[in-house]
């Protein structure tokens, strides 16, 4: 118990020491703020990461599957799968991409999907990143200083190393580059929440980290205006600028984060994105209700993994179910994201419950609702002592010249022992997420 205090507090010191920090907007103030690291790792047994592995694999290559043909063919429109104003009605379907191809046709470069496990051992997917996700570089990080801190451990445990994200990451930047250039990480600035993370997996993976203002287009082509202002062309660039401020020319005009005229050298195909432009529409929570229909449509074979059980008040048998059994329901706003938007039906009062009923009869295409997964608990050091509390899995899958799945992961949890709420932004932490070589 002491060593595990102790490697606890030995982390979280190294880590503050690095500016291992996340940022938080809150009334309109800026506030830095420690992730904080918890030194009992989650452990996944070989057999489950084999399967996990390949729904995984299976579930990103249905969703790129998707969103090109969305905006190109759009089959699975005409074909009755997926209806047209769920597509068209989403606020991440981004008509500007409508025809563009990017390289390889990949969209979805870098996907984060975030799972629990029910008590019963039963894996379910809550969520699709697929624009900017975030926190790979947390158990990154973390992992690199346990390794200091107690080297035995992994030498006497047959864990996975966790150490290779970052070279899958620079094969897939490479392999979209086309030998056109440099590879780019863009970022937003020093008070983005997640500033450390863009610079640290721009040392990483040998990529340039790059301002609001170091990118220029000329000549449908974009090109790095260095220290010393020698032009750099730009073969690849992994933006971490939302969509809608990324080219001031074609979405938002007063953006100052953005490259101007970016979209012409994309649409020409002169320079790859990372994750490509328009990707909101497959990550909206209405649109997951579809994905393991994706699935059977776009590859003709069976979901391995499963959403959790998801009703949509668009289908009058789902209206009537939500409005019936609201109180034992979670519901969800598909326009909110970083655990906000989320409501618990038994939290509420009556009067709270009616107000949410008329609001889903105004507006259904805005909600979701699911069946609360009992998922599960996960023992923490609160102080010195043992507690158990609420975790999910975000698992990170690259797409390049192939699917893989990094070995690795962020577990985070919930630090309140009432809420199933475990996101950085709601104040939990996180854990070593262990990927066993043998069972």
């Amino acid at each position: 118990m002491n060593a595990l205090i102790e490697s606890r507090d030995s982390v979280n010191k190294w880590m503050e020491r690095f500016g291992v920090r996340f940022g938080v907007y809150k009334n309109g103030v800026f506030n830095e703020q420690l992730f904080p690291f918890d030194s009992i790792p989650r452990v996944i047994t070989k057999s489950d990461w084999d399967e996990l592995e390949k729904g995984l694999i299976q579930r990103v290559d249905a969703l790129n599957a998707f969103l090109y043909d969305i905006y190109h063919e759009k089959n699975i429109i005409r074909d009755g799968v997926v209806p047209e104003e769920f597509v068209y009605s989403s606020k991440g379907y981004m008509p500007q991409c409508e025809g563009i191809t990017p390289t390889h046709k990949i969209y979805s470069h870098i996907s984060g999907i975030d799972l629990v496990q029910a008590k019963d051992g039963q894996w379910y997917i809550l969520e699709d990143n697929l624009r900017i996700p975030s926190g790979a570089s947390y158990p990154m990080i973390a992992r690199n200083i346990c390794r200091k801190v107690s080297p035995e451990t992994f030498a006497e445990n047959s864990v996975a190393d966790n150490r290779n994200y970052s070279s899958l990451l620079h094969e897939m930047m490479e392999y979209v580059n086309d030998d056109r250039g440099i590879a780019v990480i863009l970022t937003p600035g020093r008070y983005n929440s997640a500033f450390f993370e863009h610079s640290y997996l721009a040392e990483k993976t040998g990529a340039t980290l790059a301002f609001p203002g170091d990118l220029v287009v000329e000549n449908d082509m974009v090109y790095y205006m260095g220290l010393y202002h020698e032009k750099q062309r730009v073969g690849s660039i992994y933006r971490r600028v939302s969509d809608e401020y990324l080219d001031p020319m074609v979405f938002e005009p007063s953006s100052l984060l953005g490259v101007p005229n970016l979209m012409q050298a994309y649409k020409k195909g002169n320079v790859a994105i990372i994750n490509a432009l328009g990707n909101g529409v497959a990550d909206d929570k209405g649109i997951y209700y579809f994905v393991p229909k994706m699935v059977k449509y776009y590859l003709n074979e069976e979901p391995i993994l499963h959403n959790a059980p998801t009703y949509l008040p668009y289908y009058k048998e789902d209206y009537d179910y939500i409005l019936a059994n609201i109180q034992k329901l979670v519901i969800k706003d598909v326009s909110e994201a970083g655990g906000y938007g989320v409501v618990f039906g038994r939290d509420l009062t009556p009067e709270k419950l009616e107000e949410l009923k008329d609001l889903i009869i105004k507006e259904p295409r805005r909600w979701i609702a699911q069946e609360v997964i009992d998922f599960k608990d996960l023992e923490i050091l609160e102080g010195k002592e043992k507690v158990e509390r609420k975790a999910d899995l975000r698992a990170f899958v690259i797409s390049g010249k192939e699917t893989k799945v990094w070995k690795s992961g962020l577990t985070r949890f919930s630090r309140n022992p009432n809420s199933f709420v475990v996101n950085s932004s709601q104040g939990g932490g996180f854990k070593d997420t262990w990927v066993m070589e043998k069972d």
